[in-house]
């Protein structure tokens, strides 16, 4: 009688898929590579590449893992929520990190897949797959913060094209963009209906980009400014009006990836937990921190951590399986904010003075890090949608609650 063993010949797909994940990765993930922070698509700016950040990234953009989801035929991977899974454990696995990102992946890319015309789709998408171009977001303008709706760059028709006049800010990487998506004005007389979504040239006669420089000392943000931009009509997404909905979705796009591994909670994985920071700093009795009081608050932010990661991992899945992300993301924002902003408050203060520094002898480049990263995180609650405009969105879109007439 054959044996079990003997009559199970057969291999699952999704075990097949896992095999060919890990040969794929052995042949192309450099291993010394392996766990280092990736830095290829960071709003802080170009870096220079290694030759084999630059081999990954060329993998994974041909390979279409970059942006697994998306489909083959735009230069995505195509694949399924549970093939998306085994490739994540499987990076995890040895240290792989994924090289592809930015604006066009987190906002722009998926909320053209939903709009955009089969034209604009195989002319964007294939070269944000590949991480070939930078996108930036003109959303913000000096009097239309939170009121967005109240925007005033105008986009004047001129028959095969547009002519943009207006300006924005708060840029995300706008000095270093190839092109951006934004929102303008082309009807003077309606607020929302007069709204449309039109991709913009970065490099084109007219755009002029001045850098912002924050308290933390980087410039990510910038000041741009429009002077007879013309535009051609085919770089209009959807319909004349029809860029508040277009905008309203991608936002929910850009919250997602904001509390998730694209923002809050990249900065939460990132360097030391706080429990070995104390360790290292305050000193251990009998293998705990020393200090009580530190302690509880220390094991209360990790747990929430871990939870909120976790919380983070199942939304994805949902998203990606039904129909992308909701007005639910408004709740992972102002979470992931939260808990950002605990940690680097528990950081400077188990650091003491040496969680302070700016620069000079006596202190490390970790901790001179640790003060950037606390005063960059008090940004955390206010862009991509204040924790004040995230609490209407949570009320209104989730609770049900309606303003009293």
């Amino acid at each position: 009688m054959a044996t079990a063993a003997e009559l199970d010949t057969t291999t699952s797909p999704l075990d097949a898929f896992r095999t060919e994940v890990r040969d794929w990765l052995a042949a192309n993930f450099p291993a010394s590579l392996a766990h280092k922070d990736n830095a290829m698509s960071a709003i802080d700016g170009p870096s220079e590449h290694s030759a084999e950040e630059a081999a990954w990234q060329k993998a994974m953009g041909d390979k279409g893992w970059g942006v697994p989801t998306w489909p083959t035929q735009y230069g995505g991977g195509g694949l399924e929520r549970d093939q998306v899974r085994v490739l994540q454990d499987e990076m995890a696995r040895i240290g792989a990190w994924n090289p592809i990102g930015g604006m066009g992946v987190m906002m722009f890319g998926p909320t053209l897949l939903e709009y955009g015309t089969e034209a604009q789709k195989q002319e964007h998408i294939p070269r944000i797959a590949r991480n070939e171009v930078r996108w930036c977001q003109g959303y913000s303008e000096p009097g239309a913060g939170s009121d967005l709706a109240s925007l005033q760059m105008f986009a004047e028709d001129k028959g095969d094209h547009y002519l943009v006049n207006g300006q924005k800010t708060w840029t995300s990487g706008g000095q270093w963009a190839d092109k951006c998506f934004a929102l303008v004005r082309t009807d003077k007389t309606q607020k929302h209906a007069g709204i449309s979504f039109l991709l913009i040239d970065m490099d084109a006669e007219g755009v002029e980009v001045k850098p912002i420089r924050l308290i933390s000392g980087a410039s990510p943000f910038c000041e741009t400014f429009f002077t007879n931009v013309k535009v051609p009509k085919e770089n209009l997404v959807g319909q004349e009006g029809q860029g508040w909905t277009i905008g309203t979705r991608l936002l929910q796009h850009e919250r997602s990836s904001l509390s998730g591994g694209g923002g809050s909670a990249g900065r939460m994985m990132a360097g030391k937990p706080v429990s070995a920071l104390a360790k290292e700093y305050r000193g251990e009795v009998d293998g705990k921190i020393a200090d009580s009081d530190l302690r509880m608050r220390i094991v209360r932010h990790e747990m929430d951590t871990r939870a909120f990661m976790l919380t983070l991992r199942r939304a994805a899945l949902d998203a990606k399986s039904n129909q992308g992300p909701s007005a639910a993301t408004s709740i992972m924002k102002n979470v992931g904010a939260r808990i950002t902003q605990d940690k680097a408050e528990l950081g400077v203060e188990i650091m003491g003075m040496n969680g302070v520094g700016w620069e000079g002898e006596g202190f490390t480049e970790a901790e001179l890090s640790q003060t950037r990263t606390w005063l960059w995180g008090k940004a955390v609650s206010i862009y991509g949608g204040s924790t004040e405009i995230q609490n209407n969105v949570i009320a209104k879109r989730i609770l049900g609650m309606l303003d009293h007439q």
